[in-house]
């Protein structure tokens, strides 16, 4: 971890971009629009970037992250 400082006040600790990817696994996936084949779809990601399914509409990308108790989050 790095650490950074806070005029005035003590240091701590800032989390690494793989602390932070681990800290959504299991929870968060996000939905991006594909095109596979010529045809469009929606890839659905864990947090730490890895696709974990795909989906040919957004409705039933969020349905199955939800299903696998997971929360759905768009990335723009």
């Amino acid at each position: 971890m790095n650490m950074h400082r806070i005029r005035g006040q003590a240091s701590f600790p800032a989390p690494t971009r793989q602390q932070l990817a681990e800290l959504g696994l299991g929870g968060l996936a996000y939905v991006r629009p594909v095109v596979v084949d010529g045809q469009s779809a929606f890839a659905i990601f864990g947090a730490d970037g890895a696709q974990i399914g795909l989906a040919p509409d957004r409705a039933l990308a969020d349905a199955a992250i939800v299903q696998h108790e997971m929360v759905p989050v768009s990335v723009h």
